[in-house]
């Protein structure tokens, strides 16, 4: 990856920035597989034309810099600390680091940065599944590791919103743990055998050939329904869903329902390579022709 600095900023950002991952053959990283596959393997085919600037990769900083600090704590007899694992799995390498395990609670504890928005949707099945694989490379390689738990530090926590809003994070830290049973650990071997069969395949496509990354791994925020009235530039309603559209139409007026796609933010402000991905390029070029037009 190419690192800019266009807003010149010190010179250990761009240095921290700078210590990237090295792809190897036939080597997977765990957090490379929780992301759609198009978005895998475009990282890996076009990691030296990647270009990202210091500036947008702050909060990325942020997390590495407190995986520093905390790497300072002299960890016990029975703790593994910011340890990489590599397990064979299929024709491939499973890589994984954590941050923390401890053999003597059997939990994998993974240091975050995150929104407050991820606590208050409680959205956590990514955290999830990561913990999960790792437990499961963790006792593939001996240890009995049963749990995870994620230490997320909210990077946008308000205390006057966490003084009067009851759904509010009370604190700046917050925790999440999972427990693991052994039908968690069947269907996680399940799951990895799953998509390591679609790295595969998609390893032999062609860039433009790569499946599309899913709703949920763009962060796809919906489509929605506007119910139009000719004659009329704005909504007369917008809805969830086409069959609310009908009905609220049928209901009150209007002449026609407009879909109106839903915005994949992934794609634009997250994805590292979405200037080589057509799916990308294609809508962002309709979006652009539209506003054109209006």
């Amino acid at each position: 990856m190419i690192i800019t600095n266009n807003m010149n900023l010190p010179s250990p950002f761009v240095s921290l920035a700078q210590r990237d991952y090295v792809f190897e053959p036939n080597e997977y990283r765990v957090t490379s597989l929780l992301k759609g596959v198009r978005e895998t393997i475009l990282e890996r085919r076009h990691d030296k034309e990647i270009e990202r600037d210091v500036s947008d990769m702050v909060w990325l900083l942020f997390g590495t810099a407190v995986h520093g600090i905390l790497e300072k704590h002299q960890e016990a007899g029975h703790e593994l600390k910011e340890e990489r694992i590599k397990v064979p799995f299929c024709n491939y390498i499973l890589s994984g680091q954590f941050d923390l395990y401890s053999d003597e609670t059997k939990i994998v504890t993974d240091y975050k940065t995150a929104s407050v928005w991820k606590i208050i949707f409680g959205d956590f099945e990514d955290w999830r599944r990561q913990t999960l694989i790792y437990c499961y490379m963790l006792r593939k390689i001996g240890f009995d590791a049963q749990g995870g738990e994620i230490v997320a530090f909210l990077k946008d926590h308000s205390k006057r919103d966490a003084k009067i809003k009851a759904d509010y994070p009370k604190f700046p830290v917050h925790t999440v743990k999972f427990k693991f049973t052994e039908a968690d650990f069947v269907e996680c071997e399940e799951w990895l055998t799953a998509r390591f069969a679609e790295v595969a395949e998609a390893e032999k496509l062609a860039d433009e050939d790569l499946p599309i990354c899913t709703p949920e791994e763009r962060f796809n925020s919906g489509d929605k329904f506007a119910v139009m009235k000719k004659g009329r530039k704005t909504a007369l309603r917008v809805l969830d869903s086409m069959e609310e559209a009908e009905k609220w139409k049928s209901d009150n007026s209007g002449d026609e329902i407009q879909v109106r796609p839903g915005e994949d933010k992934k794609c634009a402000d997250y994805c590292s390579a979405c200037e080589f991905c057509n799916y990308y390029l294609e809508r962002r070029s309709a979006e652009n022709a539209g506003n054109e037009t209006v």
